[in-house]
C-alpha cells in the first residue's frame, strides 16, 4: 500500500501529542537488540515448530518491546476517546493478538540472516529512532527503523516501525483501520483484527 504524505503527517502529529521523551542517553538500542535476538531465535526454530508454540515464545518479547496499547490508540485516532473502557480493552487485546501473530508469521524461517542494530539512536520530533538492518543471506539489507518512546524513566518501548527506513507501519494501519471503524465502529475493527490473526495462524 502506498502511504500518502498526509497519512504520515497525521501519524506524526498523533505521536508528538503523546509527550514522547527525547534524549541521546538511553537504552533504546538495547531494547531493539534484545528483540532482534528473540526474533532470530524463533526464526531458527522454523516451521518445524508449531505456530502456536512460536507465538507463545514471541509474545513476551513483543509485548515487552512495543507499547501496544498506545499504538492501537494512535492507529484508531480521535474516535478512540468515544469508546468506553470495554471497547478500548477489546481493541487493545485484538491488536496485541494480531501484532504477535504477524511477527510469528513474518519471521518463520532462518537462512543465515542477521540483524545489525545501530548503538547510536537519532533524535527526531517524535522520539528516538533506532536504525536497524536485517541482513539477508545474500547480503541484501532490509531497513527496519524503530521509533522509541520513553514510557517511564529508563524504560523505552517501540511505538512504530519504519519499513525501508521511511514508511510508517502505524500510518498504514491507521489508514486500513479507518474503513472498518466507519463501517461498524470498534466492534468491526475488533472482528477484523481477530480475523487477520486467525488467517496468519493458518497461512
Amino acid at each position: 500500500m502506498l502511504i500518502s504524505r498526509r497519512m504520515l503527517l497525521g501519524a506524526s502529529v498523533a505521536l508528538a501529542s503523546t509527550g514522547i521523551a527525547q534524549g541521546a542517553d538511553s537504552d533504546a538500542p538495547g531494547v531493539v537488540s534484545r528483540f532482534c535476538d528473540e526474533l532470530l531465535a524463533v526464526m531458527k526454530l522454523g516451521k518445524r515448530v508449531a505456530f502456536n508454540d512460536r507465538y507463545a515464545r514471541l509474545a513476551p518479547a513483543v509485548t515487552r518491546t512495543f507499547d501496544l496499547p498506545l499504538m492501537i490508540r494512535i492507529a484508531v485516532g480521535p474516535s478512540w476517546a468515544q469508546f468506553d473502557a470495554t471497547r478500548q480493552q477489546a481493541l487493545a487485546a485484538a491488536f496485541s493478538q494480531y501484532t504477535i501473530s504477524e511477527y510469528t508469521s513474518r519471521f518463520d524461517d532462518f537462512g543465515g540472516e542477521r540483524f545489525d542494530v545501530s548503538p547510536t539512536p537519532t533524535t527526531n520530533a517524535n522520539g528516538l529512532m533506532v536504525g536497524t538492518r536485517l541482513i539477508k543471506s545474500n547480503g541484501d539489507p532490509v531497513v527496519l527503523n524503530y521509533l522509541m518512546r520513553q514510557s517511564a524513566p529508563g524504560e523505552w518501548r517501540a511505538i512504530d516501525v519504519y519499513l525501508d527506513g521511511t514508511i510508517s507501519e502505524l500510518a498504514a494501519r491507521r489508514s486500513e483501520f479507518a474503513a472498518a471503524l466507519r463501517q461498524g465502529g470498534a466492534e468491526a475493527l475488533v472482528q477484523l483484527l481477530l480475523q487477520r490473526a486467525a488467517a496468519l495462524r493458518t497461512a
